[in-house]
This record gives structure tokens, C-alpha cells and sequence, in this order.
């Protein structure tokens, strides 16, 4: 079963909230929550709201909080502010003021699959490490000895 939460006619431009969005998605919610108000975009409210909102909603349906994994997140084009500005000589430049909709679909995944992948890092991170580096050249150097007259 999954868990959905949805925020439409949000304004802030779609593109501005998929950079904040496509460096979370691989993230469980839970850890998500924890990084969206350091990343230093004003796209991260929003998306941390609609995340908390589907992360409860999740509850309700009686699933574990900390075995949550995005299924997708989805920030769609909604409609278009057509405004303007008047500038020189009697002339107009169109501003277009966007809106964004955010859905976020949660649903419950393996604990233990997220346990066995850092394990997993843990391993190659130790196998890197026992490496030894090669031992350092040898440069010989010649002395240069002047003569004098």
C-alpha cells in the first residue's frame, strides 16, 4: 500500500524545485527530512512539508516510519502567471510567473536491504584501505661542481 501527499499551485518554478528534488530521491524519507533544511535552496520547504504530510499519512496506514522508501516524486508544470513589465519608450516585457505541483508517493521497502547495502559499502571501503601504496622512486641527482680560474 502506499502513502500519498500532494501540494498544487505551489509558486515557485518547476525547474527551481527538481535540483532540490533529484538530490533526495535516492534518499529514504526519513533521511531526507533530515538533509532538505541544509542544502541552501528555498525549494526545500516546500518539498520537506510534502514529505512530512506523506510520511503521516504513511502512519496512519499503520506503516513503519523508518522503513519508508520514495516510490517516486513527482514536480509537475502547473499554470502560468502571464504578467509585465512596462520599460522604455512605451514598451512591455512579459514575466511569466510559474507554479509548480508536487506529488510524493511513499511506500514501505526492506529494512534489511538498506542495512546489507552499507555493509556492503563498509567492506569495499576496508578492502580499499588495506592496500598498500608503491613504494617511492628513487631520483638520483648529479652535483654540478664549478670551476674557477
Amino acid at each position: 500500500m502506499d502513502a500519498v501527499a500532494t501540494q498544487k499551485f505551489y509558486r515557485m518554478s518547476p525547474r527551481k524545485l527538481r535540483l532540490v528534488t533529484d538530490a533526495v530521491k535516492k534518499m529514504s524519507p526519513v533521511e531526507a527530512l533530515v538533509v532538505l533544511p541544509f542544502t541552501g535552496k528555498r525549494a526545500a520547504e516546500p518539498l520537506a512539508k510534502v514529505i512530512k504530510t506523506a510520511v503521516a499519512n504513511a502512519k496512519v496506514l499503520g506503516m513503519d516510519e523508518q522503513t519508508l522508501v520514495f516510490k517516486e516524486i513527482q514536480i509537475g508544470q502547473g499554470p502560468t502567471l502571464k504578467r509585465g513589465i512596462a520599460v522604455s519608450r512605451g514598451q512591455w516585457h512579459p514575466i511569466k510567473k510559474r507554479m509548480s505541483h508536487i506529488r510524493v508517493v511513499v511506500t514501505e521497502g526492506a529494512k534489511v536491504e538498506v542495512v546489507a547495502k552499507k555493509e556492503e559499502k563498509k567492506v569495499e571501503a576496508a578492502a580499499v584501505t588495506e592496500v598498500k601504496p608503491a613504494a617511492k622512486p628513487v631520483i638520483k641527482t648529479k652535483k654540478v661542481v664549478k670551476k674557477t680560474k
